[in-house]
């Protein structure tokens, strides 16, 4: 039986502070069904009351003054703490949002800890002021911070993508209002005890959970320079007209279809190994999994009964079991849009070649099989709509010029992976693949480079010089002729 977990506090400013409201979040085990949780709702005036602290602490605290090194160490610190503390992040989001155990302790608790690990790295040897040669004269191009951060997180990797956009925000000099959704709120209590410990000073960082009106309210408040958020692409779109009143500057991680191509020199038995963890991970509840498996037409049947005998053979079960595979999805929600997917699928005529149905001897909890679909066209919905759940096609293809139509046939580009016997036609492949991350014979996310799709996947950059680059303002000030830089030689 999970401990409930109670908390009767907002974190705003970076001090435990009652609610002005009355709302309360209960968190549901997505496994039991039953209540583990329950938190405050943040309301509008608690918004009201993080933007004043975040505005104060930006415009007239220490923050933004600090040199580089400064802010480096704490969120150094923040990085060693949630290493002290990974278990328990890891346990508390698998009881929230169903991950298995043993993925959450890679990718929700030891993962945020290389995105903090990458900022820094990147935040060293970033060039905060250069010195250029303009058309009529010398000038100076500073890179200053941004100002104040909405940054509105998911529920399917929350600490992930809280680090993806706090460590270059604070790196930045910038303060924070974190909005975690309501599905996994309890985790965020961690990260706030975590960032009060590390020694963030007053203001820089506020944590509100709450719904969808108060995320609006908060990404249309006049007070936020930027918004960073994470979700589906209808919300995205009203982030970005919300936002848009105030010229507020966004960027959005979207959603994903992304496609893996096994060409027809492929290595099956390496192809299956990497494409079915991709396909499938985190019970199908990650934006760059590989949903879409394009398949050869010589090689179709051989490829079909792979997959399908290596997603059947997923354990599936209680996410905190470190034996399981596959969990439960988020909320009931989730569970019925994948089966209602697997419906239709059918209907389209698509064939089920494993799964597609709720589990045998999992009666409670919110549980969908792993499902692969055979003999997909491209132009079925379960082809086109991200599912977010375990429901994967299989299409196949005839030459690869074929294959490299239907990778790009989506209104996503988020992700995707080609195996080949042949590394190098490999890497050309993928110049053709129009999306923002691509791997060969692989499947990783690499935190020292840009990560963002392209069309409905999103706008802008997370993680590298090019993720840094979204939380500051680039200046350029005019010197006079003849100015010679700091330590320019004769």
């Amino acid at each position: 039986m999970t401990e409930l977990v109670e908390h009767g506090q907002l974190f705003i400013g970076g001090e435990w502070t009652d609610p002005l409201g009355t709302g309360t979040i209960r968190v549901v085990s997505p496994h039991t069904e039953q209540v583990i949780g329950s938190v405050p709702h943040a309301c509008e005036a608690d918004v009201d009351r993080a933007v004043a602290a975040a505005r104060k602490a930006f415009d007239e605290g220490p923050w933004p003054r600090l040199s580089l090194d400064e802010r480096i160490a704490v969120v150094t610190r923040i990085k060693d703490a949630i290493a002290v503390r990974h278990e328990e992040i890891a346990r508390s989001i698998s009881s929230q949002n169903g991950s298995p155990y043993s993925w959450s302790v890679l990718a929700q608790a030891l993962g945020p800890m290389m995105v903090y690990d990458a900022a820094i790295t990147v935040a060293r040897a970033y060039p905060y002021e250069e010195y250029r040669q303009g058309a009529l004269g010398p000038i100076l191009v500073r890179r200053e911070p941004v100002g104040v951060v909405a940054a509105v997180i998911p529920w399917n990797v929350p600490q992930f993508v809280a680090a993806a956009k706090l460590a270059p925000a604070l790196l930045s000099g910038s303060t924070v209002i974190l909005k975690p959704s309501p599905e996994s709120p309890l985790d965020s209590y961690i990260l706030a005890d975590i960032a009060r410990e590390a020694g963030l000073p007053q203001g820089v960082l506020s944590i509100l959970p709450a719904d969808r009106e108060v995320s609006e309210y908060l990404v249309g408040h006049p007070g936020i320079d930027k918004v960073a958020f994470t979700g589906s692409v209808a919300a995205g779109r009203r982030v970005m007209e919300v936002a848009s009143r105030n010229l507020t500057r966004v960027t959005l991680e979207l959603g994903g279809k992304s496609a893996a191509v096994v060409l027809p020199d492929a290595d099956l038995d390496a192809a299956v190994a990497g494409i079915v963890p991709a396909a499938w991970m985190n019970n199908g509840q990650a934006c760059v999994a590989q949903t879409r498996i394009l398949a050869p037409r010589a090689r179709y049947e051989e490829i079909a009964e792979a997959l399908a005998a290596a997603a059947g053979a997923l354990v599936v079960g209680d996410p905190l079991d470190p034996a399981t595979q596959l969990g439960p999805l988020v909320a009931e929600r989730q569970r019925r849009r994948s089966l209602d997917y697997i419906r239709l699928g059918q209907e389209e005529g698509a064939k089920v070649l494993t799964g597609g149905s709720r589990p045998a001897g999992l009666e409670r909890g919110w549980y969908v099989e792993p499902t692969l679909f055979g003999d997909v066209d491209n132009s079925m919905r379960i082809a086109r709509e991200e599912i977010f759940g375990p429901v994967v096609c299989l299409i196949p293809y005839g030459d690869e010029a074929e294959a490299v139509r239907i990778a790009n046939d989506s209104e996503f580009g988020l992700s995707g992976s080609v195996w080949t016997g042949d590394a190098e036609h490999g890497v050309d492949f993928a110049r053709r693949v129009r999306t923002g991350t691509f791997n060969v014979n692989t499947f990783s996310l690499d935190m020292l480079g840009p990560f963002g799709g392209y069309k409905n996947s999103g706008v802008g950059r997370e993680f590298g010089p090019e993720g840094l680059s979204e939380y500051l303002e680039h200046k350029m000030i005019h010197l006079p002729a003849g100015y010679r830089a700091p330590g320019a030689g004769a």
